[in-house]
């Protein structure tokens, strides 16, 4: 049953990223690669991997993506603004789509798939181990990151109300 949910949703991610790249609307692709990212998150889960789930539906399909989606809306891209490609533009593409095809079959080649869902650890992703992780070994450099980039806030900060004082 978690083999054949495995493949399905694999199928899905492929067939949604191929859209991303074949869609002609670029909101379209942008719909599409939001697509993309769910079936990742459904990827997570079934790898055992929560936190990475949560992380990627909300930062990627819910920040980032709706974002992308805001921007596209806001150029109005329009096909009369479109210019045209090039024939060295067309035949850079196809060689690198060959590249990329020559690459994928051969790692499918070396690449032996017994089952993708067995994990050797099973705490592994779980947001308890990495909890113990970061609030253990590497507790030190996670506190001087958090000071870092409260301290690059409060610079963004006042370095805005100071270019206020001075316009205003």
């Amino acid at each position: 049953m978690g083999t054949s949910v495995f493949y399905f949703v694999a199928t899905l991610s492929v067939f949604f990223a191929l859209m991303v790249v074949f869609a002609k609307n670029p909101i379209h692709s942008v719909l599409y690669l939001i697509l993309t990212f769910f079936t990742f998150t459904v990827h997570y889960i079934l790898l055992n991997a929560q936190f990475l789930a949560v992380v990627n539906f909300i930062v990627y399909m819910g920040a980032i993506m709706v974002l992308f989606l805001f921007v596209l809306m806001l150029l109005n891209l329009n096909k009369e603004n479109e210019p045209n490609k090039s024939m060295v533009l067309r035949i850079i593409g196809i060689i690198a789509g060959g590249c990329l095809a020559i690459t994928l079959i051969g790692s499918l080649r070396s690449v032996a798939i017994s089952d993708p869902l067995v994990l050797k650890n099973p705490g592994l992703g779980l947001v308890e181990n990495l909890g113990k992780e970061l609030f253990g070994q590497f507790m030190l450099p996670f506190e001087l990151s958090s000071l870092l980039l409260l301290s690059a806030m409060v610079g963004a900060v006042l370095l805005t109300k100071k270019e206020e004082k001075t316009n205003g």
